[in-house]
């Protein structure tokens, strides 16, 4: 029964040319062609298995080694693109409505929680395979050439330039991480800087490294969600946030928006650096149970439509795209490296996940649409900025 179930998902799956060996040694090609990709059944699957979510269904049965697949993995995502009608997205309507109609007190511990099953997994396990600046999220790379790190500090450099600071003003870094932007900043540009994460593991770790660099009174970080951050004691002539949008949950979108127009100075400028997807659609449910749970992918058009409510201006947008696509095969080849030390402290279902992950972001990034963006926009009009982006990439 569960062979034909995968036999039927299969053979009507179009644009394709794949060849599968099931569990009991038969094979079969499916579509027209050289097969590009070949999976191969080592058992029989679970009588849990349930292809209504296929996403779900066969990112467990590959945690679970049901299935090893050779081959292009952009192949799989190109099909995937091809057959959207056969392969839905993954959450629910109704547990995409559950999530949305969180609010208040119970939405903000939603989201510590969340970032606590991702972030808080430990500074030993994301030490292993980010580079030394620990940032994760894309880096910039000026050549193919440059190293993770390299490009890590470039991507840093690359967002101070975009907001044009100066000696003595104030900087915001909403989801800092472990603080390397808000203490570069304070060392090459003079500023009073302030970070704030909902992880415990970052912010403990910043607060340490501040404290070794002798940054007390210039730089410092808060364990608090951003909504929760006062405009009446606080006040910032440049914010910034990286890779932290996309954990705000498609409810919070407009509520960050109104909180960094309520935090940012007259003339200030903002610069968000978020993935962006094609369409408002929720987070495939893989992801949603095992990666980033209450996550969402906001569309670019989404996301701009939301600034002139709150006098903020668009000034420049950047794909990083591809930047993205080889900031995660850096990260997949470093978790290579180290495969057998995480095996030994998570197990293996937890290494498959994780190298599913990481594999199936790449290839995303460069095949399905999924982009990411450095926008930079200004609270209100602000008529003394330099006429030429210059300044950006000298």
């Amino acid at each position: 029964m569960r062979k034909h179930l995968l036999n039927s998902f299969f053979a009507g799956i179009k644009h394709a040319s794949f060849e599968v060996v099931y569990w009991d040694g038969e094979t079969v090609r499916y579509g027209d062609g050289q097969p590009r990709v070949k999976v191969t059944f080592n058992k029989p699957l679970p009588l849990s298995f349930n292809l209504e979510d296929p996403v779900l269904a066969l990112g467990e049965a590959y945690m679970d080694e049901c299935f090893d697949f050779e081959g292009n993995l952009m192949e799989i995502f190109r099909l995937a693109e091809l057959n959207k009608d056969r392969i839905p997205c993954g959450l629910t309507g109704k547990a995409a409505s559950a999530i949305k109609t969180l609010s208040g007190a119970t939405a903000k511990l939603k989201q510590k929680n969340n970032i606590k099953h991702h972030y808080d997994l430990g500074n030993d396990f994301f030490s292993l395979w980010l580079d030394e600046t620990m940032s994760y999220s894309c880096a910039y790379f000026k050549t193919p050439g440059d190293s993770l790190y390299q490009a890590q500090l470039q991507k840093i450099d690359h967002i101070l330039k975009k907001i044009q600071l100066h000696s003595g003003q104030r900087l915001l870094d909403i989801g800092s991480g472990w603080g390397w932007l808000i203490i570069r900043a304070a060392q090459e540009y003079g500023v009073q800087a302030l970070g704030i994460t909902l992880s415990e593991k970052q912010f403990q770790t910043t607060r340490e490294r501040i404290k070794e660099l002798g940054l007390e009174g210039r730089v410092d970080v808060k364990l608090i969600n951003c909504l929760d951050l006062d405009e009446q004691e606080y006040q910032f002539d440049k914010i910034v946030s990286v890779g932290m949008f996309e954990h705000m949950g498609q409810g919070n979108l407009s509520k960050y928006m109104e909180k960094v127009s309520n935090l940012l100075a007259s003339g200030g400028l903002s610069m968000l650096h978020s993935i962006a997807g094609v369409w408002e659609v929720p987070v495939n449910s893989w992801t949603e149970k095992y990666i980033f749970p209450g996550g969402y992918i906001p569309s670019l058009r989404e996301t701009v439509s939301l600034l002139p409510k709150y006098d903020l201006h668009l000034l420049h947008a950047e794909s990083l795209r591809m930047h993205y696509a080889m900031t995660l095969d850096r990260w997949y080849e470093n978790f290579l490296k180290h495969v057998n030390i995480i095996e030994q402290k998570y197990g293996r279902r937890f290494v498959r996940m994780w190298a599913l992950y990481l594999r199936c972001s790449a290839a995303s990034f460069k095949v399905s649409g999924l982009n990411i963006y450095q926008l930079l926009f200004s609270k209100g009009l602000n008529n003394n900025l330099p006429l030429t982006l210059e300044h950006i990439y000298l």
